[in-house]
């Protein structure tokens, strides 16, 4: 397979993967748990080209144009680009326990960076319910790692 049709196989596993990931959001939002509104992701990254990185929420910040379709867009860029790594640094024939672990290490952006820089604090700790917060992190993208492996194995039966 060639380089430009990796990259595009590994960006429909991302794809993929996220769609997995919203439908479980949208599972525990019907629930009633709380999960990111990704226009305060678009707002976050709006924000940066005024030289702006840090809320305090981010909730309180003034909202910027498009700031809704801007976030599901990074979100779902986000999701793609992970893929391409996973798919990249573990081979082309990644297991899912490669998944599933590559998927709990994306924890790294959200409670390290996205969430001290919305003004939830490091990993979730000045939310209402850090712990919460936490295990709804941890399960959504190991989640998002399963479904990654589970995307590239369809693919894969079409390949063939």
């Amino acid at each position: 397979m060639g380089e430009s049709a990796g990259l595009v196989l590994a960006a429909t596993v991302g794809l993929g993967a996220t769609v997995v990931m919203d439908l479980w959001c949208w599972w525990l939002r019907s629930m009633g748990v709380a999960t990111l509104d990704y226009a305060m992701l678009g707002r976050w990254c709006g924000h940066w080209l005024h030289g702006r990185w840090f809320h305090a929420p981010i909730q309180k910040s003034h909202a910027i144009g498009a700031e809704k379709p801007l976030g599901w867009v990074l979100h779902y860029l986000t999701g793609m680009v992970f893929a391409v790594a996973w798919l990249e640094w573990f081979g082309p024939w990644p297991g899912v326990w490669t998944a599933l672990l590559f998927g709990v290490l994306t924890l790294v952006l959200p409670w390290l960076v996205m969430q001290p820089a919305l003004g939830a604090g490091l990993a979730a700790s000045k939310t209402p319910r850090p712990w919460l917060s936490r295990g709804v992190s941890l399960t959504t993208h190991a989640i998002f790692g399963l479904a990654m492996w589970a995307c590239w194995r369809l693919l894969m039966l079409f390949q063939s």
